[in-house]
């Protein structure tokens, strides 16, 4: 018995003693792992800049399959969030900054621990160097199973290693995979739709795309207009030599709509025209081949092209509906002579807070000599809206009275795109 009592002394001063040594033992750590990624440095940001792309490289939640995962709205760029709860423990991560194509920092919690996480990205020979980091204090339960697995270093360095490596398999495959298909000469039917118009870098495109489609989808639902179709892009020039164009991303509505002067949301219409279309099936970073095949049929085909379109991208299907790039649409058009007309633009009074929009009692549209002149006949004749019927009202009785004439308001030219917009999430 006295033998037991020693052993049991002995295990429990052994216990007693490796607390006390873990205890004091530094809490701060700091664990930095790199790897060269296989993908250009825009595609490799932008996946890891959507946080719904985690549970697909994420080393510590593909080990659990039965990982469950909470998405807010928001799960892109600053204020982007998820968390997820696992077998191994709960955690949540939010973005706290971003700079585009160059770094992110973030915060995250796991297990009641507080950490910074940081990310940098460099264009390097092979692709982009991703380097990701973390820093932070360890409770006394992860030092604990840090001492009995080689350290924090060993232990959330082979999660990032593996981590990394996922990334690059993820990447590699659904950005290279994709498809483009030349579906010939279509005809598009006459559309309305809100914009936004400005000159950006062909590098800040989808990330402007992404700050723009909100905005107008949240104009709309504050003030009544009804959404239809898919959102596009109208490329009014595309320049390579620049690394410029002058764009205006799209969102269809189903009438068209007036708005007050200065509104930095433009209300215009497209008519009916006839298109050389090439779909793509596949991440946007492969936009430009799509385009480039619609190209080569129009040239050869001799067709007339639109003096103030270069061509349009339509995202039939995007991150928002579906996961994987690699079964992303895209569908590009180059179009023949066709007009945009943009709304009449006029004050008026709304009864929403920045609500500026009306319905136009009587819209009409005139034939443009570009259609009537339209090479092998894929133009279309544009449409004219009958005006609604307005029963006119019983005049009032005026006073006669000198009145000064107004002063006819001066029209505010739309707020263009700034820098710090492009950074706004």
């Amino acid at each position: 018995m006295r033998i037991l009592k020693y052993i049991f002394l002995l295990l429990l001063l052994s216990v007693v003693a490796l607390s006390i040594f873990i205890a004091t033992q530094k809490g701060d750590f700091k664990v930095e792992r790199s790897k060269v990624i296989n993908s250009p440095k825009e595609v490799v940001f932008n996946y890891v800049n959507d946080l719904k792309n985690w549970s697909d490289f994420g080393s510590w939640t593909l080990s659990d399959p039965e990982t469950s995962y909470n998405y807010p709205d928001n799960t892109v760029g600053r204020g982007g969030s998820y968390s997820w709860e696992s077998k191994d423990g709960d955690g949540k991560i939010a973005t706290l900054y971003v700079k585009a194509n160059d770094s992110i920092a973030q915060k995250m919690n796991f297990n009641g621990s507080d950490s910074k996480v940081s990310w940098k990205f460099k264009d390097t020979i092979g692709g982009t160097k991703v380097t990701w980091s973390t820093e932070g204090k360890m409770s006394f339960t992860m030092k604990i199973y840090a001492a009995l697995n080689g350290g924090i270093n060993r232990v959330i360095g082979s999660l990032y290693e593996k981590s990394l490596s996922n990334l690059d398999k993820a990447l590699d495959y659904e950005v290279n995979t994709f498809k483009v298909k030349v579906d010939g000469v279509v005809q598009k039917p006459m559309m309305y739709y809100l914009s936004q118009t400005f000159t950006s870098e062909l590098s800040k495109i989808n990330k402007n795309f992404n700050i723009v489609i909100p905005k107008i989808k949240t104009f709309c639902e504050q003030n009544g207009v009804n959404t239809v179709g898919k959102p596009f892009i109208i490329y009014h020039t595309y320049d390579l030599q620049t690394q410029l164009a002058k764009i205006s991303i799209c969102m269809p509505i189903d009438h068209e709509i007036f708005l007050s002067a200065g509104s930095d949301i433009l209300s215009s219409k497209i008519e009916a025209y006839g298109a050389v279309k090439a779909t793509l099936t596949g991440d946007n970073s492969h936009n430009k081949k799509a385009y480039d095949q619609a190209l080569a049929l129009f040239t050869k085909s001799n067709f007339v092209h639109n003096p103030t379109i270069s061509h349009i991208e339509v995202y039939a299907k995007n991150k928002n509906e579906v996961k994987n790039a690699s079964q992303w649409v895209t569908e590009v058009y180059i179009p023949m002579p066709a007009a945009i007309v943009p709304a009449t633009v006029k004050p008026i009074n709304s009864p929403a807070a920045g609500g500026i929009y009306q319905e136009p009692t009587t819209t009409t549209t005139a034939p443009t000599s570009a259609n009537t002149s339209q090479a092998a006949g894929t133009a279309t004749n544009p449409t004219t809206v009958t005006p609604k019927k307005v029963v006119p009202r019983k005049p009032k009785k005026v006073i006669d009275k000198e009145v000064a004439p107004a002063t006819p308001k001066k029209e505010v030219a739309p707020k263009a795109v700034t820098e710090d917009d492009e950074f706004e999430f």
